[in-house]
């Protein structure tokens, strides 16, 4: 009898304890509160558009200047200008004069030229304010602000869905939107848009697990999979689905039930894919495109790892310590390819087809091999080996490094040879 009590005790704390996990899932969803232009606000969880819902997803944009290309020389300067023409082909005869010494490329706009796209992790933002329908003023959950546009992005711009506490789910005009306050998440939300889509993708260059992200937007089991089987078309959702595969120009789809069928006919299930995204637990983001891709199996019920918003509460610039061939050694403030300045940014780069960002913070060291390679040894122990990239190769503008001085140490890629982040 003693004992019976003792295994409903068990089982009793067992329930309490997968209740609770499974409540504090939750708290991986972007949450907050969005302003209108007419005094009214919702306050709920938030999903950009038709993608992004977690605190681990990217927000991109443009950033509209880049103040660090007047630490160059002119000389710097025109060097930089003319390996890029070269690259992309487009070296006309007015350049041509230039590299000759007739004429000059001071004139042009540099900030211009030399501005990258912004990309940082939702949970790394407290705020989103809108200055036009294509510009927003930034804050970081540190304070740190910055101003941003829409151009050759789509997350600046589109409407927004927000599940509030008591109207319920509605879809917001972007342009009528004044603000958007981040806030932490609910251990347990009384509605969501639906359960996390985490599993295990294999490729040709091994196995990745993660929050998945199908065709780049299909993330949550409440998704559709869209296709068309022998007998007509289907919109599957994924909370039915347990393993994709692709064969030939299709999908082969199992469900939880045993039920197999073939997919065909749209970008979801054949060659049009864009490509699988997973996000592991450790912060790493992998793109493998359709041809790396060869099954994916989703986990059912397994409680995938959550990042809370407040893990997300401080963002620093970068120090390390760089050094170059000919033996020389600095150490300071770093800006690395002339663009990233914190530690939230993302280092990006592909091995083979499959392509890979990191946040710095989570990069302890870089080793280029040759200028077009590098080596990248992650905080975890894990060591990446990307090229073909702006960060990596002959796309990267080069390391500045303020080494206690103000004017800063300029060191062109090519010239690297590791980086150690402190």
């Amino acid at each position: 009898m003693q004992m019976k009590k003792i295994y409903a005790l068990l089982a009793a704390s067992l329930t309490l304890f997968v209740a609770s996990t499974a409540s504090a899932q939750d708290e991986g969803f972007i949450y907050g509160k969005i302003y209108m232009d007419d005094n009214r606000s919702y306050e709920g969880p938030i999903r950009w558009g038709k993608e992004e819902v977690y605190w681990v997803d990217v927000f991109n944009a443009s950033k509209e200047e880049n103040e660090n290309v007047h630490y160059l020389t002119h000389e710097e300067r025109d060097r930089l200008d003319e390996k890029r023409m070269w690259r992309n082909g487009n070296f006309s005869a007015s350049s041509t004069l230039r590299w000759l010494g007739f004429g000059s490329t001071h004139e042009r706009n540099y900030e211009e030229d030399y501005t990258h796209q912004f990309a940082c992790q939702f949970g790394e933002i407290r705020s989103i304010r809108l200055v036009s329908s294509k510009r927003v003023e930034l804050e970081l959950q540190s304070g740190m602000k910055v101003k941003i546009n829409g151009e050759g992005y789509n997350d600046i711009g589109t409407d927004l869905k927000i599940i509030d506490k008591e109207l319920g789910e509605m879809e917001l005009d972007w342009h009528r939107i004044e603000k958007i306050e981040f806030k932490s998440t609910p251990s347990r939300l009384a509605q969501k848009f639906g359960e996390p889509l985490y599993g295990t993708v294999e490729t040709f260059q091994g196995a990745f697990t993660g929050y998945i992200q199908w065709d780049h937007d299909e993330r949550l089991s409440t998704d559709k999979l869209d296709g068309e089987s022998e007998d007509g078309k289907v919109a599957l959702i994924f909370d039915k689905i347990t393993s994709l595969e692709p064969h030939l120009n299709r999908t082969k789809v199992v469900l939880k039930s045993g039920r197999e069928l073939e997919l065909r006919g749209s970008n979801d299930v054949n060659s049009e894919n864009r490509g699988i995204i997973i996000t592991t637990d450790k912060g790493t983001i992998i793109d493998v495109p359709w041809d790396e891709f060869k099954k994916l199996t989703l986990k059912s019920g397994t409680t995938a790892p959550v990042v809370k918003y407040e893990s997300f509460k401080s963002q620093k610039e970068l120090h390390a310590t760089v050094i170059t061939h000919d033996g020389k050694t600095l150490s300071g403030r770093m800006v690395l390819d002339l663009d990233e300045e914190y530690d939230f940014e993302l280092y990006q780069g592909k091995s083979e087809e499959i392509e890979y960002s990191v946040p710095l913070r989570n990069i302890r060291r870089i080793v280029v091999s040759g200028g077009d390679r590098a080596e990248v040894f992650l905080a975890n122990g894990e060591k990446l080996s990307l090229n073909e990239s702006q960060d990596v190769g002959e796309l990267n503008q080069g390391v500045l490094v303020f080494a206690g001085k103000d004017k800063p140490v300029y060191v062109p890629w090519e010239e690297v040879k590791e980086i150690q982040l402190n």
